[in-house]
């Protein structure tokens, strides 16, 4: 109101795990790749305002100024960090790292005025103070923004920012020429995170003062339609909104350097304090540059495109580029710098534009070799199946060889060509994989032609109405699956129709118990992903009550086991009794850490111990117990339990307990379902045992409930993966549930612990699936390619969906969602491969082996 103008600053959506600095300092917004770094670098060297600076003193954290320190050229950006450790979400007071750098700044300045080295360099120009300050962050994620930790943080801050503008006032002797520039890097929603499309992420505080900004600006009325103007009482006072990337420029401008080389930013010179000369000619500046970088993508393409291939960027051909550069610079020589500013924003936009193109040139032909890639993997997956288990006439003879010949000639001289034609162009490595790779798919496919023709013949002797019913019921299927991804009530709609099963086939009427149960708990799990997501609104005592379930169920299971056994074996009995004990640790760690979180008191070091302890013996114990199906599987379900209850924060931890009896109940209904098809089984489901060698021999050949099986899987695995969250979206979960492990901030261990609370419900559906193989002799190498059918034809789906516009939610996700389920078969063989240690590998803490009793 009295110095300098304000606006919001429009962040594109923040990544997940890191800031938005690059944005601010650099004018270009961040990269994907830079996960592969652990969000501490960007992937890439890059430009920015520190570097273009003469001189630039940092303080703050670790992450983030040495991000901007290396690369920079000469010895002219110094940074002053804290250690990594003090980033602690469980510290007592957190505003610590704000004080920290308050602190410093104050002794810098002061020591300046003794030091005449440092003295003359700080009364040079163009220099740059950054302050990084991340204790408001640390605070919102650990107490919430609501809290009044975070709150009294803001004071703080507020305060601290007062006594710096003075100090730095006091110091240059009030000489006026200091530009302030007040913003953040992201926001945050009311649960303590950021990634998502919400505004209170995107909307971040922009207010500058001092040299080159312009005063406050009276005015009657704002163009802006939101409620923020009226909540702020500021309705009078002009407020300006910018893209975050265009603050970099800004900067640049005020303090005379050249703009960042990679900037994509626009200068808001609606901002700037200058002559309207100044102003059109910073403009103009502005435009060149990234008419520059559009000029440079433009020839790097030209130069790897065959001349007769090569397809311009309409919009902006070189001879309308030099009539608006030509144009705009006779605006300035006329002062008619409005439309001089106004022909710049244009041509930049243009070049933005053109930019976008260029990046994305080659997107079709990639996208038709790899669709061609997806349709051969997919044929040569089913025809795989179909040599397997069906019984075709396969007319192998001398004359089918001569094609056969033909056909990989032909195959090797289109892979010939593509190589040469993509060496001609010289593109890069990656695209000899794509288009290359589906020549030897689809040669593999073509070698099958009997296979194929033979199955056609098969299926015409099906009667149309049938084929089509199955046909249309596979894919609505696959529709719901991949509904699901975006919608997670569709996951809701799928369990309903789960629950109806049994009423269209003969189950109802063999074994109504095992029908109840079957619907009782796919109507029971089918509440979860109607839940809002896990992390939103923490309940502890619901943690608590998850664990009362599991020890209840664990003294049910073990009263019937006493009953059920002649005599109980003590080695038995103790091992039951220890991962109860470990239920119940689980739950008094959990409640102690919560208590000492919210007292301030840190995370307890004998609480640290004893989750890490547990963790490490979740995976082992059950190696110890019986391998009869149920004892094993139950076994599994309390080690996991108890890991899962120290990663909780909420409802979720009931979601492991639910999924697991309708597992159980899976299991049952699949023998179940086999007898009634005239297929015996041998044993019943309490008394299968889990050997490490298996009977190849008693596999059998496939039939259509084989490829409903295959589905079940999926769809169970499906909503392991977003019954209590979007696992596509690390927003979705809450740092609070790694708290009972470690609050010092460590984007690799919280990622891993995190991904193990996701795993535990993909390990609990495939011990389950581990025990439907067996009880009903699926071969598990028909099984993966079953699914690798059905997850293919879903990443056809998502392949088309992937986004490289909007929201960082948005784009995420959509990779997200591709790379979920491309890599589900390989995730799946994982899975399958512990799944089958935990239930068949047997420890024996004596070395005499002991009988056991069913």
């Amino acid at each position: 109101m009295h110095e300098g103008s304000w606006g919001l600053s429009h962040t594109r959506v923040p990544t997940e795990s890191r800031p938005g600095h690059v944005a601010l300092i650099a004018g270009f917004y961040e990269d994907v790749s830079a996960v592969a770094k652990g969000w501490k670098e960007n992937p890439v060297e890059f430009d920015s305002l520190i570097n273009e600076s003469k001189y630039t003193w940092s303080w703050g954290s670790p992450d983030i100024l040495t991000m901007f320190a290396k690369g920079a050229y000469g010895d002219h950006v110094f940074t002053y960090t804290y250690g990594a450790d003090s980033e602690d979400f469980g510290a007592h007071d957190v505003t610590k790292l704000d004080t920290w750098v308050f602190d410093k700044v104050k002794e810098f300045f002061h020591a300046a005025r003794n030091n005449q080295s440092l003295f003359s360099k700080l009364n040079e120009e163009k220099i740059v103070f950054f302050l990084h300050l991340l204790g408001i962050d640390t605070n919102g994620h650990a107490h919430r923004p609501s809290s009044r930790e975070y709150k009294d943080n803001i004071k703080l801050v507020d305060a601290g920012i007062k006594e710096m503008v003075s100090i730095l006032e006091h110091f240059y002797g009030n000489d006026g020429k200091t530009a302030f520039i007040f913003t953040s890097d992201h926001g945050m929603t009311d649960w303590g995170s950021h990634g998502a499309g919400h505004p209170s992420e995107t909307l971040t505080p922009f207010v500058t003062w001092g040299a080159g900004i312009k005063y406050p600006q009276k005015v009657s009325a704002q163009k802006f339609d939101d409620a923020f103007l009226k909540e702020w009482r500021l309705e009078s006072w002009k407020r300006q909104d910018i893209h975050q990337a265009d603050i970099a420029p800004l900067m640049a401008s005020l303090i005379g350097v050249p703009f960042p080389l990679n900037s994509v930013g626009i200068l808001p010179v609606d901002y700037l304090n200058n002559t309207d000369l100044f102003k059109a000619e910073s403009m103009f500046t502005n435009a060149i540059q990234i008419l520059q970088q559009f000029t440079v993508k433009m020839t790097q393409k030209k130069e790897v495109t065959l001349p007769f291939l090569f397809i311009p960027f309409k919009l902006l051909p070189e001879s309308k580029q030099l009539n608006i550069v030509r144009k705009a610079r006779s605006y300035i020589k006329q002062r008619k710098y409005d439309e001089a500013v106004s022909l710049c924003k244009e041509l930049i936009h243009l070049a933005l534009k053109g930019l976008s193109y260029y990046h994305t040139y080659d997107r079709f032909f990639l996208a038709i070799n790899v669709v061609l890639g997806f349709l051969g993997w997919t044929s040569y997956a089913s025809l795989l199946i179909i040599k397997s288990h069906f019984n075709l006439t396969r007319g192998v003879n001398k004359e089918v060889k001569k094609p056969s010949h033909l056909l990989s000639c032909s195959c090797i001289a289109i892979g010939v060509f593509v190589a040469f034609f993509l060496l001609l162009q010289g593109c890069p490595w990656t695209y000899y994989i794509y288009c290359l790779l589906p020549v030897p798919i689809w040669y593999a496919v073509l070698r099958e032609f009997q296979v194929i023709q033979d199955f056609v013949t098969l299926l015409l002797t099906v009667p149309p109405s049938y084929f089509v019913g199955y046909l249309l019921v596979f894919i609505l299927g696959i529709e719901i699956l991949v509904l699901s991804f975006f919608y997670r009530y569709m996951l809701t709609a799928g369990l309903l129709a789960f629950a109806g099963w049994p009423f269209i086939t003969q189950l109802w009427t063999r074994a109504k118990s095992i029908s109840l149960s079957w619907i009782f708990f796919s109507l029971l799990l089918a509440v979860f992903p109607l839940m809002p997501v896990v992390g939103r609104k923490p309940d502890i005592f619901l943690v608590m009550g998850a664990g009362l379930l599991v020890l209840l169920l664990s003294l049910c299971v073990l009263t019937s086991l006493i009953k059920r056994k002649d005599s109980f074996i003590n080695e038995e009995l103790l091992l039951h009794l220890f991962q109860m004990l470990s239920v119940v640790l689980s739950m008094c760690v959990m409640y102690s850490t919560h208590s000492s979180l919210r007292k301030k008191q840190g995370l307890p070091l004998l609480n640290q111990i004893i989750s890490w302890l547990i963790l490490a013996f979740s995976l082992v114990l059950p190696l110890l117990s019986p391998t009869s199906l149920f004892e094993r599987l139950f076994s599994i379900l309390l080690s996991l339990m108890s890991t899962y209850i120290l990663l909780s924060t909420g409802y979720e931890a009931l979601f492991p307990l639910v999924l697991s009896c309708l597992m159980f109940v899976w299991i049952q209904v699949e023998q179940e379902t086999l007898q009634q098809r005239g297929i015996s089984c041998k044993q019943k489901v309490t008394s299968v045992r889990f050997t490490c060698s298996t009977d190849i021999t008693q596999f059998r050949q496939l039939c259509l409930d084989d490829v409903r099986r295959a589905f079940f899987l999926v769809f169970f695995l499906v909503t392991a993966f977003f019954g209590t969250g979007n696992i596509a979206s690390v927003n979705s979960f809450d740092l609070a549930s790694v708290y009972c492990f470690l609050t010092v901030f460590s984007p690799f261990m919280m990622g891993a612990l995190m991904m193990w609370k996701i795993l535990i419900p993909f390990v609990l559906v495939m011990c389950a699936f581990e025990a439907v193989q067996l009880t009903t002799q699926l071969s598990s190498k028909s099984l993966f390619l079953m699914v690798l059918v059905i997850s293919d034809i879903m990443a056809l789906h998502f392949f088309f969906l992937v986004k490289d516009y909007g929201s960082w939610l948005d784009i995420g996700t959509s990779i997200s969602h591709y790379v979920i389920v491309m890599s589900m078969t390989i995730v799946l063989v994982f899975l399958n491969g512990l799944a089958h240690l935990l239930m068949t590998k047997k420890l024996r803490l004596c070395g005499k082996p002991k009988s056991h009793l069913i």
